[in-house]
């Protein structure tokens, strides 16, 4: 049976950390870039719940608890702030709010991101758990993006299915996610 529920969107977080583009002195770019690998990547109806913060991981901490434990997201992509610059905090301001840690996710962008760039080795993408939302730190550029979505994204619905968070399908021209057969 179908309920009202059902058919509502499911929330995405899309967290934008950037001193510049907060402050207007950049166009986000990172963003849009996860949208458009969503729109792609997901059958599922959602919807952004989209923040941009500085590089402040105080910051990103409380944003990071807002999605999760107000917003209700049962999946946050964080874009930026995942270098080793001093200001790069997403990390750690993920594991902070986080009650697992996921390290195979980070293990595979970076894997995947060698592929492409000899600097992907600089990257701290990671993945934790908080309550029923997984949040997965992602770079800055559009195109890492992706190479980092697809790379992991496979696995993403399970871990949510996993964690009692919403129910993702996804769109099979782009991602066939996996689920163990019942």
């Amino acid at each position: 049976m179908t309920t009202a529920q059902d058919k509502l969107p499911v929330r995405i977080g899309i967290l934008t950390i950037s001193d510049r583009a907060y402050r207007g002195e950049y166009e986000d770019k990172g963003g849009p870039g996860i949208i458009a690998a969503l729109n792609d990547l997901l059958a599922t109806p959602w919807r952004a719940v989209s923040v941009t913060i500085p590089d402040e991981q105080a910051l990103i901490e409380k944003a990071l608890v807002d999605l999760a434990d107000q917003q209700a997201c049962s999946l946050i992509l964080t874009t930026g702030g995942t270098g080793p610059a001093l200001r790069d905090v997403t990390p750690e301001a993920t594991e902070a709010v986080c009650q697992k840690m996921m390290p195979g996710f980070g293990e595979l962008m970076r894997t995947a991101s060698l592929r492409e760039v000899p600097t992907a080795i600089l990257s701290r993408q990671s993945a934790g758990i908080r309550g029923q939302s997984l949040i997965i730190n992602l770079p800055g550029k559009p195109s890492a993006i992706r190479t980092c979505l697809d790379a992991v994204f496979a696995a993403v619905p399970y871990c949510i299915d996993l964690i009692g968070g919403d129910r993702l399908e996804t769109n099979p021209d782009f991602c066939i996610a996996f689920r163990p057969k019942a």
